[in-house]
């Protein structure tokens, strides 16, 4: 083991040399800025599946539908637009309930003031093109109708046959919701 002292030598050495990077030897942030970041190509076509089977909040909001409308402004900051996108979100499970009415939602909570607040943000994803689904299987065991549901909501026959089917047609899987 070489002791600390020469180890600080060195390390002064090099860097007055310049032997270190820039962003060591001048102690600020030169060589950061020049570093290249990977991007998506801005015009390329991109294909998602998000699986959402938790009822995890985030803002306020499902966390799951708060990260599908985060992808969107990941993706515009690399000049992909909206229409770029084809966007799947399976809900099964505990995260269906946050595509039901205010009033099947209040008897789902157990507050019959409750207002569901994921409502705007569904609305606002299928504006923007994505598909909001939610299980039968799920709606089924909650006893709950086509008519609870929000509306532009698609009902697929159940969450894991359809996650199945978009991957297999090349939907890039995004899970943990």
């Amino acid at each position: 083991m070489k002791p600390i002292g020469t180890v600080i030598t060195i390390t002064l050495l090099a860097a007055v040399f310049g032997f270190l990077p820039g962003h060591i030897s001048a102690g600020n942030n030169e060589g950061f800025d020049e570093r290249p970041l990977i991007k998506v190509p801005a015009d390329g076509k991109f294909r998602v599946v998000y699986d959402m089977r938790s009822d995890q909040v985030a803002a306020g909001v499902s966390r799951g539908l708060y990260y599908v409308r985060g992808l969107f402004e990941a993706y515009r900051k690399q000049g992909v637009k909206p229409e770029q996108l084809d966007i799947h979100v399976v809900m099964h499970g505990k995260s269906a309930k946050a595509l039901l009415i205010d009033e099947t939602y209040q008897t789902a909570v157990d507050d019959p003031f409750a207002i569901n607040p994921n409502a705007k943000i569904v609305g606002d994803l299928i504006d923007l093109g994505v598909s909001v689904e939610i299980c039968h299987s799920a709606m089924k065991s909650k006893g709950w109708l086509p008519e609870d549901v929000l509306p532009d909501v698609a009902i697929v026959h159940d969450g894991y046959t359809r996650l199945i089917k978009l991957q297999n047609d090349g939907y890039a899987y995004i899970g943990g919701f």
